[in-house]
């Protein structure tokens, strides 16, 4: 079957493509003032995009493109001895991005924070007889192409040492992955986009738009922040290399979520009266 990739976003889209790809024509992502501009696979390897797979520590694996694709978000490889799941697959992939999973012990989940983040979802899972996890309240922004697809609310275990945790905020189904195993131990959480690392990297936001600059309305960054207290990790991992928290993660988005309520709620100080 063959698949047209949106030069904008990444996403996949089996023939029959639409018109205009459906996650940028919505107000949380953008269509270029050009007009709507489909690419493939074979037309990016072309333009000289390749893999690009590294290491970020011990069990976790960032698997991205050079030069970045689309948004250009890196997904991140969880290895543990019970088996491996892909996180936010990017919109690029070849055969030397699958020949490394495939030594790193191969996949067996492939999902994603958000629909902006699903990329190539499709390919991965075909490609080693993952099984694609998405929550179910986003689960009609999924394009699989016949492959074995699981969909979960709040919460989901989904190896020995990874959760999946529904957030919210950016998407009714917006997750975040814990990881207990990382950062030597103290815990790791992966966040996409549901949280993000700003420029200050001891700080993190939360939008409904980050393209167009929607904020989130209170209630929203209440529950964000609530469902994740419970959870203990000390590295935050975003949905880009180098968008990092590298220690003390939960103090950070704690302290980031009451600093963003008080200026919706009371302004910043000086603000005028």
């Amino acid at each position: 079957m063959a698949t047209s990739v949106c030069a904008t976003c990444g996403n996949h889209f089996p023939d029959p493509r639409p018109e205009v790809c459906v996650v940028c024509a919505d107000e949380r992502q953008w269509l270029p003032p050009g007009g709507q501009r489909w690419t493939t696979l074979a037309e990016l390897a072309a333009a000289g995009h390749a893999s690009d797979v590294r290491a970020v520590e011990p069990g976790l694996t960032g698997i991205g493109a050079d030069p970045p694709v689309a948004i250009g978000q890196r997904s991140l490889l969880v290895t543990t001895p019970a088996g491996n799941i892909l996180w936010d697959p990017s919109g690029f992939i070849d055969e030397a991005a699958v020949a490394a999973v495939r030594t790193a012990g191969g996949l067996s989940f492939v999902t994603a924070s958000h629909p902006h983040f699903y990329g190539a979802i499709a390919e991965w899972a075909g490609a080693f007889g993952a099984e694609i996890l998405v929550p179910a309240a986003d689960a009609d922004w999924l394009r699989p192409g016949g492959q074995r697809v699981r969909t979960w609310s709040g919460t989901l275990g989904v190896l020995p040492s990874v959760t999946l945790i529904q957030c919210g905020g950016h998407f009714p189904g917006s997750a975040v992955l814990h990881w207990p195993a990382g950062a030597e131990g103290r815990g790791a959480l992966l966040t996409g986009d549901t949280i993000y690392v700003v420029t200050d990297r001891a700080w993190v936001s939360f939008m409904y738009s980050y393209p167009n600059l929607i904020p989130l309305p209170a209630p929203k960054i209440r529950h964000i922040r609530d469902t994740i207290a419970p959870y203990r990790f000390d590295r935050l991992y975003a949905g880009f290399a180098g968008r990092v928290v590298s220690t003390d993660a939960s103090a950070a988005v704690q302290r980031s979520a009451e600093r963003y309520l008080k200026a919706i709620e009371e302004g910043l100080e000086g603000d005028e009266p």
